[in-house]
């Protein structure tokens, strides 16, 4: 599926490598600016007539990223789901209207495949200079690890601020904050003295919470993790309690994990605090699953910290989506239309980026604005 809009003097592609919900089609169409039209069908069908009809100038794509996951099989390119974005390369150089800018997100991982691999060398073949990095918006002050693939690629003779980092990837986002200096700050290869730097310059959580006096903490003494029942499905919370037309969102206690999950999953659960400053990347399946899929955040501070003090007495709750998305830097007007369910809401927001990172990747990518005064683009 494809949505395209109009911005300034730019035509922004944006492609989506996957099967889409009927209501996930929709909510995207409304988060886009008043001119856009979006296109419906299998990408593996697509020709390059196709995609020069969007006349686009600038393309945003966001690869499946199963095949490159390292709890994943990592078939890379042999797997089925990565077969759209192999056939969007295929078809670049055919193009009579290619994009001029491109900027493609995936996990980490990404990098070290064969699929990475080809892109590089589509690009390269198709006059695009590429500069790469893996971000997290720990490194943006956020207190979200969330570290990502970026390729920001634009077609000669456009020009990056900084060409020296041209066909390299870069684990720092220095070049994005008017700095040359390659100075590696990210969260998969540096020294603990770092790593400590890197998450004493991030706020506080409870700076990004909905839910922070004390009265909207939840009493242990009021029952509520007793009165919340679980699926026996291994770690499946149950969907009834969360699921529903007449669900408050702004009710706090619909957040409380049951007392029954904590003792059957405590240990596999992820512990943050108000006065934390990282909590763990959430994933579409956050409030159905326990394990692996975000952090839970506890409203009752123990003397000690973490596992050794009973998670009961701690209160645990899930963030709620706002507070999700809050972590994802979305803006204080974002709100989700009233028919988006709570689960579909998680789902969305465990499938988007964080405007911490993106916005200055696009920022940067669009910085030398001599070069559109120098040329028209396409």
């Amino acid at each position: 599926m494809g949505v395209c809009c109009n911005f300034f003097r730019f035509r922004f592609l944006c492609i989506v490598l996957r099967q889409l919900e009927q209501w996930e089609l929709l909510f995207i169409c409304l988060c886009f600016v008043e001119q856009y039209w979006s296109r419906q069908g299998n990408i593996q069908n697509l020709t390059e007539v196709d995609l020069d009809s969007y006349q686009a100038n600038v393309w945003l794509l966001s690869p499946p990223c199963q095949p490159y996951t390292r709890q994943g099989l990592q078939k890379h390119s042999a797997d089925a789901r990565a077969f759209s974005f192999l056939n969007i390369l295929e078809l670049m150089p055919r193009m009579s209207k290619p994009p001029d800018m491109l900027l493609v997100e995936n996990v980490v991982g990404f990098e070290t495949s064969d699929t990475h691999a080809k892109m590089l060398e589509v690009l390269a073949n198709s006059g695009l200079v590429t500069q790469e990095f893996i971000l997290s918006p720990l490194q943006f002050g956020v207190p979200y690890s969330r570290p990502r693939y970026f390729c920001l690629a634009k077609r000669k003779p456009l020009s990056f601020q900084y060409q020296l980092f041209n066909n390299q990837l870069l684990l720092s986002p220095s070049p994005l904050f008017g700095n040359n200096e390659k100075t590696v700050i990210g969260e998969n290869s540096q020294s603990q003295e770092n790593w400590d730097k890197l998450i004493d310059s991030c706020q506080p959580i409870e700076n990004f919470l909905e839910f922070t006096s004390s009265s909207d903490q939840v009493n242990t003494e009021t029952g509520l993790f007793a009165n919340a029942e679980v699926s026996g499905n291994d770690q499946e919370t149950s969907e009834t309690f969360v699921e529903g037309d007449e669900f408050d969102f702004g009710a706090i206690d619909q957040f409380v994990v049951p007392l029954s999950l904590i003792e059957r999953w405590g240990s596999a659960m992820d512990i943050v605090y108000p006065d934390s400053k990282r909590c763990c990347c959430f994933t579409k399946s956050y409030y159905r699953y326990v394990k692996g899929t975000g952090s839970l955040l506890a409203t009752i501070q123990p003397k000690n910290k973490g596992k050794t003090s009973s998670l009961k007495e701690q209160c645990l709750r899930y963030f709620t989506p706002r507070e999700v998305a809050n972590l994802h830097s979305f803006p204080k007007d974002f709100q989700f239309p009233k028919h988006i369910s709570l689960r579909q809401r998680y789902a969305m927001l465990g499938n988007s980026l964080s405007v911490a990172v993106v916005a200055p990747l696009l920022q940067y990518m669009f910085a030398n604005r001599h070069d559109f005064s120098a040329q028209e683009l396409h």
